[in-house]
């Protein structure tokens, strides 16, 4: 991340804090993130996309819903991420926002990196290369694809507003296209 970005992300992050949210802590934010994400993922790699229903949003939903059913089996088993396979986790773009009617709200875009031992060909679709790594010996081989997923989570903070975040964007470049 450049240094502009960095320093971005925190003057957004003292902002909630002062006029939004005073308990935020973006150490306690990306904890759930990983867990909501460890969680979506799994539940979409199993096509149980009615348990997503109050942690995604509709819009995100009915599009998921159709990308889903035309999914490869191999792509499917790509998105489930173990939160122990999370291995790197990055904030993206944090944007705060009133919509017309005065309501208040934050996105911030989470970044994940993780391991997951779905059978995915060599070379997936867009002409990109998946990273591989082995792990065990000459015997023991066991393959994993290093994956990447882009979640924004939402949450309005209009005074009477549920306190939930949701989550409004899901992509999994290579698998969910």
């Amino acid at each position: 991340t450049s240094p502009f970005v960095w320093l971005r992300t925190r003057f957004y992050y003292l902002l909630i804090r002062l006029y939004f949210d005073q308990e935020f802590s973006i150490e306690e934010f990306t904890r759930g993130a990983k867990q909501a994400f460890s969680v979506v993922s799994k539940l979409l790699s199993q096509r149980k996309l009615d348990l997503l229903e109050e942690l995604v949003s509709a819009e995100v939903l009915q599009v998921l819903k159709e990308k889903i059913s035309l999914l490869p089996d191999s792509h499917r088993d790509a998105l489930a991420a173990d939160i122990d396979a999370i291995m790197y986790t990055a904030e993206g773009d944090v944007r705060i926002y009133y919509d017309d009617d005065g309501r208040k709200f934050v996105s911030i875009l989470m970044c994940f990196w993780y391991l997951n031992g779905a059978n995915l060909p060599d070379e997936v679709p867009g002409e990109a290369k998946v990273f591989q790594i082995v792990f065990g010996d000459e015997n023991t081989k066991e393959k994993k694809h290093l994956l990447t997923a882009n979640y924004e989570f939402q949450r309005e903070f209009t005074e009477g507003a549920k306190p939930d975040w949701t989550i409004t964007r899901i992509e999994h470049p290579r698998l969910l296209e």
